[in-house]
């Protein structure tokens, strides 16, 4: 294996192609043809102005063949990191200290049949994913025959990028910790019989009473059960982020997205109109990159995942999606009982299973090949072993089931027709949780909740279970067997990571738990809820909305009477209007209020016993102590809370002078909430001066406002995750649509689009989706012929 992609720039390794490129004059642009292996016909990429490539190709596969190739022009050393990261390769380029982040890669690749895997996907599917694979490697192939071409990374770092399998697709499944740190903790609340403060910091959505699983050694479970999942970041640096934008606590409970639906009967135009912001990291490598790929039966345009095919959101020339996280609990933690006489075999139904061994060999650049085993109980994954203590944990995760690989299900959809064919062939192949918007060219609107939910023995997936077979998984349910609405009758819907499920959902299939606070679609349904007739522009100024309901209820609760030192913070709160604007001084002193009660209210309910366990608290548990005080607050909880409001305000505003200046008139939000984007790798100083940072700005709204943008993790007050990528879609007028997409298409500092959206986005002035084929060559900025490699 380690032979097979792996190019180091030193190697005496030579390439099977080496592209012919000509230029040419086509119009006003400059045109530029390139020889290219693995396309069937010849093809055609217009860029316009905003950076985005329109593929024009003769067949679909080759529509897929070009969005590879650009997104591989565009963000070649973003994919080649996620895929080294993904299959196991980064000691073999960056040395022993990335070895153990391989062993756990490989721990998660599949380790059942790849080609039954590829058997399962329609044909059509799997020619457009192979032809993915092969623009990539076909861009490979030019920038290997053009070192010049090379993105800088490489010639900096020492390596070259490795090509790619159509195999890879199905094999590498993902090494995320997803909740399993969370059913860690609710274990160690058990055992000090505390589990209710996990209320805490999450409340369960919908109500739920958790109880510990018969048999559960709670007062044994610890961090170490973790064991691989716990990775932290890549040794490149300490602020390198980890391969799950949404890995750690505070930005798994950021995550999210918005998204909503508007029908004709409510809209000023007499068309339906969908808008879509998913909510990624924010501060590294932008998670979008935006595509628009046609030939005879397809059209689509919109937001993709570099080094995943197809377009997540965006349209069709016949319907509009987008999507929202549904939050479906597909991770379990299973502790096993080792054998005492044996360490490779752990008590599973009765008697003694073993374990089924994989040794792999990691190549080490500069050092000796690291051998692993790897080990696999009957749910899945060890990722601790432990014969000292006879004990392991295993995952059971829906990534790792038959038939749950999610890299086609874009191209489904992409596919797709309409709502009928969504549901026949599209949804079944997309095994991750998704409430998916809809809207046709017909006037018709859906959603659907999409995903695989673990159908488990007995439990409810919140707490570690013993492995010994009673809490296995017998099985998964898919789409059909979740929540959908078509053409509602009021006229609208949308979705931003709340509790959607129907009220009378039944209680026994539950999918998840772990639904965000509803400020966002609250907030979204009181707009759209008294908008008889929505615009574009309504939809824009939606996606920019910054009224804050934390804020607006932490408003009515202050005091009528404050202390001296807190009256000077009062009389400024009390005259704004809860919108967290870039521009406002009392904004910044509500976050920073915000975090200073959070702090102390978290100090004054958690016993000693819990602080390290219970180190968050929710806003909407904060909002209610604040305005319910209870017995956790002693024997005078209102007197209690009307001390931490009153000490809060005073410290605040102690805290806004020493940040902001002694002028209050001077404040402002995005002083502190400044936005910058940095090469992930930049902690290397050669990698930080070939990239220079982008940044110089800052932005208004937070974690709870329409237009999120949430706080990083630390003490800092720098953006760290939030809606980068945005579109509003007039569905059936495609060219009157809008996106936006930070910082820019192109992760390369030398190109106009490195960085040429990121004032746009700071400022919410969102750019043209252009779609018709006037609309795109009258704003057309530089071509490139593909032509097939004839030899």
């Amino acid at each position: 294996m380690f032979d097979r992609r792996s190019f180091l720039l030193g190697s005496s390794a030579t390439l099977a192609l080496t592209p012919t490129i000509s230029l040419a004059r086509i119009g006003s642009t400059q045109a530029r043809e390139i020889v290219v292996r693995g396309a069937k016909a010849p093809i055609e990429i217009v860029d316009d102005v905003y950076g985005v490539p329109h593929i024009r190709a003769a067949s679909i596969p080759d529509a897929f063949f070009g969005q590879g190739y650009v997104v591989a022009r565009d963000r070649l050393f973003q994919l080649d990191l996620s895929h080294r990261r993904e299959f196991g390769r980064l000691a073999e380029a960056f040395g022993p200290g990335f070895a153990r982040h391989d062993a756990t890669a490989r721990l998660f690749h599949y380790r059942g049949d790849l080609d039954a895997e590829l058997r399962d996907v329609p044909d059509d599917v799997l020619a457009c994913a192979r032809a993915y694979v092969a623009g990539i490697n076909a861009r490979i192939d030019e920038v290997m025959a053009d070192r010049a071409l090379l993105p800088l990374e490489y010639r900096i770092l020492d390596v070259a990028p490795l090509r790619w399998e159509l195999r890879d697709l199905v094999l590498a499944r993902g090494a995320s910790i997803d909740n399993a740190d969370d059913e860690v903790r609710r274990a160690q609340l058990a055992a000090l019989g505390l589990l209710d403060l996990d209320a805490i910091i999450a409340p369960l959505r919908p109500a739920w009473t958790m109880t510990v699983p018969e048999g559960l050694d709670v007062a044994a479970v610890s961090a170490a059960d973790l064991g691989m999942l716990q990775l932290g970041s890549l040794p490149f640096s300490a602020e390198t982020p980890v391969a799950d934008p949404a890995a750690g606590p505070a930005e798994r409970a950021n995550a999210g997205s918005n998204a909503w639906t508007v029908a004709p009967s409510r809209t000023a135009t007499g068309r339906p109109i969908l808008a879509n912001d998913p909510h990624l990291g924010i501060g590294g490598f932008g998670p979008r990159h935006v595509a628009h790929l046609s030939a005879p039966g397809l059209d689509v345009i919109g937001g993709g995942s570099p080094g995943l095919p197809g377009i997540m959101q965006g349209h069709t020339d016949r319907f509009a999606f987008g999507r929202t996280n549904f939050h479906i609990d597909q991770l379990d933690l299973f502790v096993l009982e080792l054998d005492p006489e044996n360490p490779e075999r752990y008590r599973h139904d009765g008697g003694w299973k073993r374990f089924r061994r994989v040794e792999v060999v990691i190549p080490v650049r500069g050092g000796s090949p690291r051998n692993v085993t790897l080990r696999y109980s009957v749910q899945g994954p060890v990722v601790s072993h432990d014969p000292a203590r006879r004990r392991a944990t295993a995952v059971a995760s829906i990534g790792m089931q038959p038939g749950a690989c999610g890299a086609f299900a874009m191209i489904a959809i992409n596919l797709a027709k309409d709502w009928e064919s969504l549901r026949k062939s599209a949804f079944r192949l997309h095994p991750s949780p998704t409430n998916l918007h809809y809207a046709d060219v017909d006037g018709n609107t859906g959603w659907q909740v999409i995903g695989y939910a673990p159908v488990r023995k007995k439990g409810d997936g919140l707490l570690p279970v013993p492995g010994d077979g009673r809490y296995d998984w017998t099985g998964v349910r898919d789409f059909k067997a979740l929540p959908n609405e078509y053409n509602p009758s009021k006229g609208w819907f949308a979705s931003a990571n709340q509790n959607n499920l129907p009220a009378d959902w039944p209680r026994d299939r539950i999918p998840a738990f772990s639904f965000r606070d509803p400020y966002r679609y609250e907030r979204i349904a009181e707009i759209l809820s008294h908008q008889d007739r929505h615009s574009l522009a309504d939809s824009v100024t939606l996606h920019h909305d910054t009224l804050s309901t934390p804020a607006k209820q932490l408003l009515a609760l202050l005091p009528e009477r404050p202390s001296p030192a807190a009256q000077p913070a009062v009389a400024l709160l009390r005259r704004w209007d809860a919108r967290l604007d870039a521009n406002s001084g009392a904004a910044a002193l509500f976050e920073i209020l915000w975090r200073d009660l959070g702090k102390r209210m978290l100090a004054a309910i958690v016993p000693d016993r819990a602080k390290h366990l219970v180190t968050e608290i929710a806003p909407s548990v904060l909002l209610g102590l604040l305005a319910k005080p209870d017995s956790r607050l002693g024997s005078d909880p209102q007197a209690t809370r009307d001390a931490m409001l009153d000490a809060a305000l005073t410290a605040a505003w102690a805290s806004a002078r020493e940040l902001l200046g002694p002028d209050p008139a001077a404040w402002r939000w995005d002083t502190l909430h400044q936005v910058r984007i940095q090469h992930p790798l930049s902690r290397i100083p050669a990698i930080a001066a070939a990239f220079p940072a982008i940044e110089g700005r800052g932005t208004g709204g937070d974690s709870y406002t329409v237009m999120a943008r949430w706080l990083g993790g630390g003490p800092g007050w720098r953006v760290g995750g939030g809606a980068s990528y945005l579109q509003v879609i007039d569905v059936g007028a495609w060219d009157n649509s809008l996106m936006l997409n930070l910082p820019g298409q192109s992760n390369d500092p030398r190109s106009p689009h490195y960085r040429d959206q990121y004032a746009p986005w700071i400022e919410g002035r969102m750019r043209p989706m252009l779609f018709s084929r006037n609309a795109v060559d009258g704003q057309a900025a530089g071509r490139t012929r593909l032509k097939p490699d004839r030899r």
